[in-house]
């Protein structure tokens, strides 16, 4: 399952990044996106949702939302 079909206000923790953009795999390092970490979707919004991820929130369009596996 992937961000898109998770439920709002429930933490997940990530299983996986799948995607072969070694640009979209460090830019969601650098959020603190990887393997292991826990992950909420605060809201979804038309074109992506928005997540908590450690102490931040961040607006992530479909194709990140895609890519992470939880």
């Amino acid at each position: 399952m992937n961000l898109i079909d998770a439920q709002e206000g429930k933490e997940y923790i990530i299983r996986s990044i799948e995607t072969d953009d070694e640009e979209l795999d460090s830019f969601l390092f650098s959020l603190g996106c990887y393997s292991g970490e826990p992950i909420t979707v605060i809201s979804h919004i038309k074109g992506g949702c928005v997540v908590s991820i450690k102490d931040g929130r961040y607006n992530i369009d479909n194709q990140l939302a895609e890519a992470i596996i939880i």
